[in-house]
């Protein structure tokens, strides 16, 4: 079971894991992210970046270590990680790698709910999700290529597990669109029928009476 932390925001994990490299000061976190492409992996809201650093000194997590100053502009001041930040971040990466979470994606809550929609509507609703999954994955094969000649492959696994699961995802729809094309799904007729007399299959009654719909696990 993951733990309850006094920071949950992901991108508080990846600036203590950049400051783990060396000082930085928030305007150079901000860059770092962008050369390596952080943007396609972690929700970074760059304009709150500095709030999140704010945050983890708060929390004893990151100090304050020098001020930087070149030319004219502006002095920055720079950011360390601390002995108790090191330990969270430890402790933070090794429980989001290791432990399993239910993270509920939204599309999965559609996948649920979709009998409420006839047949043929969820087939075309699955083609244009299909058609605009290609175009994310060739941008994001694009990206990988790109990056990838940049970077190490270290720095770039995630966008390659990115990669393979938008290609996965792509295989089932196209695959369960097929089943509702050539109705060779199960239920489909229950499904048809429901959507031309407008009354519940007693099938799908008997479902609920033995709770298999409300507690798969019985």
């Amino acid at each position: 079971m993951a733990k309850r932390r006094k920071l949950s925001n992901p991108l508080a994990l990846t600036v203590m894991v950049l400051l783990a490299e060396r000082s930085m000061h928030p305007y150079e976190i901000a860059q770092t992210l962008r050369r390596r492409g952080k943007e396609h992996s972690v929700k970074i809201n760059f304009g709150s970046l500095y709030t999140v650093v704010q945050n983890l000194e708060k929390h004893g997590y990151v100090e304050v270590t020098g001020v930087q100053r070149q030319g004219n502009r502006p002095e920055r001041t720079l950011y360390g990680i601390t002995g108790a930040g090191r330990h969270e971040m430890v402790d933070w990466l090794s429980d989001l790698l290791a432990v399993p979470v239910a993270e509920y994606p939204v599309f999965e809550t559609a996948l649920s709910l979709l009998p409420v929609l006839p047949p043929e509507e969820v087939a075309e609703l699955m083609e244009t999700r299909e058609a605009a999954l290609t175009v994310q994955s060739a941008a994001l094969r694009g990206v990988l290529g790109q990056l990838g000649e940049q970077l190490p492959r270290i720095f770039v696994v995630e966008t390659e597990y990115q990669l393979h699961m938008l290609d996965a995802q792509l295989e089932w729809i196209r695959n369960f669109r097929a089943e509702i094309d050539n109705a060779t799904i199960s239920g489909i007729e229950e499904w048809k029928s429901f959507h031309e007399t407008g009354e519940v299959p007693q099938d799908w009654q008997d479902l609920e009476e033995q709770e298999i719909l409300l507690d798969p696990e019985r």
